[in-house]
């Protein structure tokens, strides 16, 4: 139980949508958790680029809003009617709406997932979005199996590398795309077998030549515009592309007709929040994620760390494709 007094958060506010300029940190209050929530006294939130969308408007949110969808804390007081949590557990969500640019945070129980002994708050917030986003793909989506041929695009960025290295641990000939040289080694170092410049014109035929010819069971898609294309030409007979982002832009728009001439393909286009909709589902593969972690299959790579008042450095160095890893916000 708890009782009623506001306590103050600081949180990133935005008014308008644009540039950096306009996160703007404020102080608010905050009520006391209602019936079926926590206060969280939020020790690191996590970093996603969904996030730029989002504020330059490209994703409108209604205003005025928070920013943020993940974070990891410490629950500070206990709504009525929750039994899951106690006042000192470390937990994580990821779904519990924008607004997790903040110090303290009333979030529905319903949303967290524990934080296993053994895994700090920040390398699990540097994971856990990500993780989710990997998880599901590599057990949902295309189940991957010993010797199947993966190809990831962006093998080197946070969603990548853990993608990669779960990939090969289940077995797969895992083959990574970057966008530089220096991406390719992250990749490499990730868990992928070869790794391929996607910037580079022959790029489809060195993924294909990188398997001894064999073109792939399924092309894990987070670029879109820059690769789409190329991947409908990396993918095998029957195999599956699964367009999971558009770092570069959208995809572009195709025949459907297309996909029987490549050899009678699967396009998908699945997002985490529907795989993790129900509690108990979320808590299911909230717990292979820290599993997964445990076992090595995955570590945490953090790029960067940055304090909540200098938030638009996370924006302005994640918007310059120079980081590889996770960037994690520090209240």
């Amino acid at each position: 139980m708890t009782d009623h007094r506001a306590t103050e958060s600081r949180s990133i506010q935005l008014q308008g949508f644009g540039g950096t300029d306009v996160l703007k940190l404020q102080t608010i209050d905050i009520p006391a958790p209602a019936t079926g929530e926590v206060q969280l006294k939020q020790t690191a939130i996590g970093f996603n680029f969904i996030d730029i969308y989002q504020r330059a408007g490209k994703y409108p949110l209604p205003l005025p809003t928070g920013l943020g969808h993940e974070a990891a804390g410490i629950v500070e007081m206990v709504g009525s009617g929750v039994t899951d949590f106690r006042v000192g557990d470390h937990v994580v969500y990821m779904n519990a709406g924008v607004g997790a640019y903040c110090s303290r945070r009333n979030v529905p129980a319903e949303k967290l997932a524990r934080i296993p002994d053994g895994i700090d708050d920040e390398t699990a917030v540097a994971v856990f979005f990500k993780a989710m986003t990997a998880q599901y793909l590599v057990r949902k989506t295309f189940p991957v199996k010993k010797e199947n041929i993966v190809v990831v695009h962006a093998a080197a960025g946070g969603v990548g590398q853990i993608l990669s290295g779960w990939a090969k641990a289940l077995g797969a000939i895992v083959i990574g795309t970057a966008g530089s040289v220096e991406k390719c080694g992250i990749a490499i170092n990730a868990g992928c077998d070869h790794a391929v410049n996607y910037s580079e014109e022959d790029w489809v035929d060195q993924v294909i030549k990188a398997s001894d010819g064999r073109k792939a069971d399924v092309v894990y898609d987070s670029v879109g515009k820059n690769t789409f294309l190329g991947s409908l030409d990396c993918t095998a007979k029957f195999g599956m592309v699964v367009l999971y982002g558009a770092a570069s832009g959208p995809a572009p728009s195709i025949d459907p007709e297309l996909l029987n001439k490549k050899g009678c393909l699967f396009l998908t286009r699945p997002s985490v929040f529907p795989h993790n909709a129900d509690p108990a589902t979320f808590r299911e593969n909230a717990a292979e994620v820290f599993d997964a972690m445990q076992r090595g299959y995955f570590k945490a790579s953090v790029a960067a760390r940055v304090a909540l008042e200098d938030v638009a450095d996370a924006h302005t160095l994640a918007e310059s494709r120079k980081s590889a890893g996770s960037i994690i916000i520090v209240p």
